[in-house]
């Protein structure tokens, strides 16, 4: 317990990089308190070991109290931002390019269901198909494949 109390520089930068990993790699950036805490217990640390700050303990909870403000201010719309720009793409695999005979005539109205890989999947289109087409699936969404006429 002493080593703790003698050594604030290292505690807080130890302490810091624990919060930092802990939101890092167990909550992935879900929430950004840990964040702004980690780094201010870094930079406090480190602002202690060298020399700019007197290392205490009152010390330590004022800058970090200080540096956890200005951090959450400045990072905080820039952070949610990067968070919210998310791109969604449509995965190309072999699953979704099979290729069949349509058994049942498929529009916008009908429940036309195709058995594949152990599982009904309902059939759509977004134009009107004939019973005997040769069909591909050119997208996929969960029980439902979206189909198109081969040309």
């Amino acid at each position: 317990m002493d080593s703790i109390v003698d050594n604030i520089a290292q505690t807080l930068v130890i302490a810091g990089i624990v919060a930092l990993i802990i939101e890092v790699v167990i909550l992935g950036f879900a929430t950004f308190v840990l964040l702004f805490l980690g780094l201010s217990l870094v930079l406090s640390g480190s602002m202690m070991y060298a020399e700019l700050i007197t290392p205490s303990w009152l010390n330590a909870l004022w800058v970090n109290a200080v540096l956890t403000f200005l951090l959450a201010l400045l990072l905080w719309k820039p952070l949610k931002r990067m968070q919210n720009n998310v791109e969604s793409s449509d995965v190309k695999s072999d699953f979704a390019e099979i290729e069949f005979a349509l058994t049942d005539d498929v529009n916008q109205n009908s429940t036309v269901h195709y058995a594949y890989s152990g599982i009904q999947w309902q059939l759509k289109s977004q134009s009107p198909i004939t019973k005997g087409t040769m069909v591909k699936v050119i997208k996929k969404e969960v029980g439902v494949l979206w189909i198109e006429p081969i040309a």
